[in-house]
């Protein structure tokens, strides 16, 4: 481990954590929960590595790298077996790092059939570095293709962020048999950890709703932060900024350092 420990309370797992932020929805708040998460844990002193796993690249972008001039990304890392230390970006939140995605990403899903052990690809690139952080999060596609699967096969839990609208848990069920899938046939250790409420509207009555039917279905996995809907939120990308540095005392910051303190103390947090 590094010697820059935590300074925050101790979560009581063992670091470091490897934590898959995955929902098959596009549009859901995956990768904003995946970056202000990253974020917000790496502002409370915690070595913080976010993997970018979408060819999308949202997550890379919205930390300010510029994904069109990437010597190496992901894509490499994954398909040409580069050490994963070698791509690792910094930011510009002390404590955060980011191994960024390409577009070149997105033809790794086909690449990957014929491959040997293609599913495990991302776990061995992982814990070749893992013991340098304490939280690994991996902002997986929005599918549930083999780069899902080797984002499954990687990490220790699973944190699936529900928006707060009518078609919230529609699919949710396929993404859950494949979580199961996952840990029967390639990670046993495999969890569902965490459920995140986000993109709430207090102004209408569906939001509670959403939020109600998610917390008797799921239990005490679900986070008691509820994250908003904000055009804060939705700005800071465009800068290339997560909330707390683009503006650190809106809503949308205080939710997700909350929700940083949640997913740190785990369930026994949200029980209290």
């Amino acid at each position: 481990m590094s010697d820059q420990g935590p300074v925050s309370a101790p979560s009581p797992r063992a670091l470091p954590r490897v934590i898959a932020v995955a929902n098959q929805k596009g549009g859901v708040g995956k990768t904003t929960t995946a970056v202000n998460l990253a974020a917000c844990l790496a502002e409370s002193g915690y070595r913080t590595l976010l993997v970018d796993l979408d060819p999308q690249g949202n997550a890379s972008t919205g930390l300010g790298i510029q994904v069109q001039t990437l010597q190496l990304s992901m894509y490499d890392v994954i398909m040409h077996e580069v050490g994963l230390a070698e791509c690792v970006k910094t930011t510009e939140v002390p404590n955060l790092f980011i191994a960024p995605a390409s577009l070149d990403l997105a033809g790794a899903e086909i690449e990957l059939v014929p491959a040997f052990s293609r599913e495990m690809r991302l776990r061995r690139a992982i814990e070749a570095v893992v013991d340098d952080y304490d939280f690994v999060l991996i902002d997986c596609p929005p599918s549930l293709g083999l780069l899902t699967v080797n984002g499954l096969a990687a990490a220790q839990e699973v944190l699936v962020p529900i928006q707060c609208e009518y078609y919230a848990l529609e699919g949710l069920g396929q993404l859950l048999k494949n979580v199961e899938l996952v840990r029967r046939s390639l990670n046993p250790t495999l969890e569902l950890s965490t459920i995140v409420c986000v993109m709430y509207d207090a102004r209408t009555k569906l939001a509670d709703g959403v939020v109600q039917n998610v917390r008797e279905y799921f239990g005490d996995k679900v986070c008691r932060t509820v994250v908003p809907r904000t055009v804060r939120l939705s700005e800071a990308p465009s800068f290339g900024q997560p909330i707390i540095t683009f503006d650190p005392t809106s809503r949308g910051s205080i939710a997700y350092r909350e929700l940083a303190k949640e997913v740190c103390g785990g369930a026994a947090a949200r029980a209290r």
